[in-house]
């Protein structure tokens, strides 16, 4: 486990853009570590869920023996950031899955998956991000995206999204200690998404296993 000043943040690396954040989160000054299994999960002070086929990652992580630790971490209070699939292993509820999909949950959300579109729909777009408005949007990389359908009381929006439709969809949340995005900002030079979450790993002291 680490200091509070440098974090140790884990990527799931069961599949997805797993090198991309690894690096992406060294620029923003975490340790960043690959984790597959429970004894790498228990330490680290923080994770991230990258993007992916999410019913493939609930089907390894549960394969892995990876899904329970990872609920019990969360529910202890584990910074999380999830992107595209991992939006939707964090998300209560999700439309257009399998009936036997699982997620890690935690964030009272309802998120719909590809509901974007398939691959060959897959579009780039500036987003504006609460918090990092200052330096301008945030370049969004949308791929099979999902979005939110609605969200509970104690989440914040952090960011909407007018696509090809008149209606806004929801693209980034957070609930405490968990973030979740539709795009992949760990496919463009633009790292200030995974600086704002080490920022929040650091907020939250999280050392506990």
């Amino acid at each position: 486990m680490s200091s509070s000043s440098t974090p140790v943040v884990g990527v799931l690396a069961l599949q997805g853009d797993v090198r991309e954040h690894l690096i992406a989160l060294a620029e923003a000054d975490a340790v960043a570590r690959p984790v597959r299994r429970p004894e790498e999960l228990a330490e680290i002070d923080a994770l991230v869920i990258p993007g992916g086929e999410s019913t493939t990652m609930s089907k390894l992580a549960l394969l892995f023996g990876v899904m329970e630790p990872l609920r019990a971490r969360v529910a202890a209070g584990m910074p999380v950031y999830g992107t595209c699939a991992g939006m939707i292993m964090l998300a209560d509820k999700i439309l257009d899955g399998r009936d036997d999909q699982e997620t890690v949950g935690g964030i009272d959300m309802v998120v719909r998956r590809n509901a974007f579109g398939r691959q060959n729909e897959s579009f780039e777009q500036g987003v504006a991000f609460k918090g990092l408005e200052e330096d301008g949007d945030v370049h969004g990389v949308f791929i099979r995206a999902p979005w939110v359908e609605s969200v509970g009381a104690d989440v914040e929006v952090l960011a909407s999204l007018r696509a090809d439709t008149a209606d806004e969809h929801i693209v980034a949340v957070r609930q405490g200690n968990l973030l979740a995005t539709s795009f992949h900002p760990e496919l463009t030079g633009d790292h200030r998404v995974h600086a704002y979450f080490v920022e929040m790993v650091r907020a939250a002291g999280s050392h506990s296993k």
